[in-house]
């Protein structure tokens, strides 16, 4: 694999200048964001706004190449978040605006009731560096 960035894997460029891309049109310093490549591929965001139901509660967007992304009440380690809301759609890498519109709709109105999206679970790591090369 020819790779001219100093040995950091494309996925890696371009699920990092995704993540930096999204951070930014929501609001997130880069300080808050934090993301993980092994068997899945995740990505999460402190959010810095509160949800007006559960206000003394720290709130997360959050990613995977499986699920999409979807804003959940951060719980303590070990237990899973509670999740208020999916994207909805059919792109496990939308963009950065439609991601923030996303997080100030479910902020602003609460769980949206859509259901955990339906994506292939066998996307290819090569089809997803594909998508995520833009932002490498």
């Amino acid at each position: 694999m020819d790779d001219s960035s100093g040995g950091i894997p494309p996925l890696n460029r371009g699920l990092a200048g995704y993540l930096r891309a999204v951070a930014e049109a929501v609001g997130v310093p880069v300080e808050a964001t934090s993301f993980e490549i092994s068997d899945t591929a995740t990505a999460y965001l402190g959010l810095t706004r509160r949800w007006t139901l559960r206000p003394g509660e720290d709130l997360m967007l959050v990613w995977s190449e499986r699920d999409g992304w979807a804003v959940a009440v951060e719980t303590v380690p070990g237990e899973a978040p509670v999740v208020l809301a999916y994207f909805a759609g059919d792109d496990v890498v939308p963009t950065p605006a439609a991601v923030a519109r996303f997080v100030t709709e479910v902020i602003a109105t609460g769980p949206s009731g859509a259901p955990r999206p339906d994506f292939p679970t066998t996307v290819a790591r090569e089809e997803l560096t594909e998508r995520l090369a833009p932002y490498a």
